[in-house]
């Protein structure tokens, strides 16, 4: 049976349909989901796409995590289910407090779009067993408020904890603390990434294939789980 993945648009989304067509390119089945709506229809994974959620008013995120359909999430997340933040979605994880710290100005104050090199630090999470720790891909990042920040206690359990999923190479492109660029919460079901995996997932629009490993890996993960 095939894997159902929600994606959530928000007024603001812009890199919906790019995640739902990462997901039927992984093999699963993309199921939209609207941000008004709080049934989640049977998914049995979510991403929350980049974009500027409800035109990132107040700060990037802080609306759209009173959302109806982010009450339903942050329950069944808290529950197990599998779900990805990207970017803007990154940045609603940290506002509904399913991951810590925040995602802030970028240090130079400049938007920044390019192709990066990260370098997977754990593959343990549902959304990286297909991944090496070590690994190095190349995924486009493109952001204004992209610079992770948490105080020094968090940054260190983080650590500690192997919950640092993927940090920055060849530069940090927003200041990121720690040159951190995805991370985890403990149960390793909640990922947040500033980059963009969904925009590498085909040879004839991205920098590589490299992206393509974070979708497939929640397939996997999926038919791994316990009914």
């Amino acid at each position: 049976m095939t894997a159902r993945v929600g994606v959530v648009t928000f007024p603001g989304s812009l890199d919906d349909g790019d995640a739902a067509r990462a997901v039927r390119i992984a093999g699963g089945e993309p199921v939209r989901l609207w941000h008004g709506d709080p049934g989640l229809h049977g998914v049995d994974a979510v991403v929350l796409p980049g974009g500027f959620s409800y035109g990132d008013y107040l700060r990037c995120g802080a609306i759209a995590r009173f959302a109806p359909v982010m009450e339903t999430i942050v329950d069944a997340a808290r529950g197990g289910l599998p779900v990805l933040g990207i970017c803007n979605g990154f940045q609603i994880l940290c506002e509904a407090h399913l991951l810590p710290g925040a995602l802030t100005r970028n240090q130079h104050l400049h938007f920044r779009n390019r192709d990066q090199v990260l370098r997977v630090e754990s593959a343990g999470t549902a959304w990286t067993n297909a991944f090496q720790p070590g690994q190095e891909i190349l995924i486009p990042v493109k952001n204004g408020e992209g610079c992770y920040v948490a105080d020094t206690a968090t940054l260190d359990q983080l650590e500690a904890e192997g919950r640092v999923v993927a940090r920055y190479l060849g530069g940090n492109p927003n200041g990121s603390q720690r040159d951190i660029a995805a991370i985890t919460n403990s149960a390793g079901n909640v990922v947040g990434i500033m980059p963009h995996p969904e925009h590498a997932v085909e040879a004839l629009t991205g920098p590589s294939l490299d992206g393509l490993g974070f979708f497939t890996s929640v397939l996997k993960h999926l038919v791994g789980a316990p009914a």
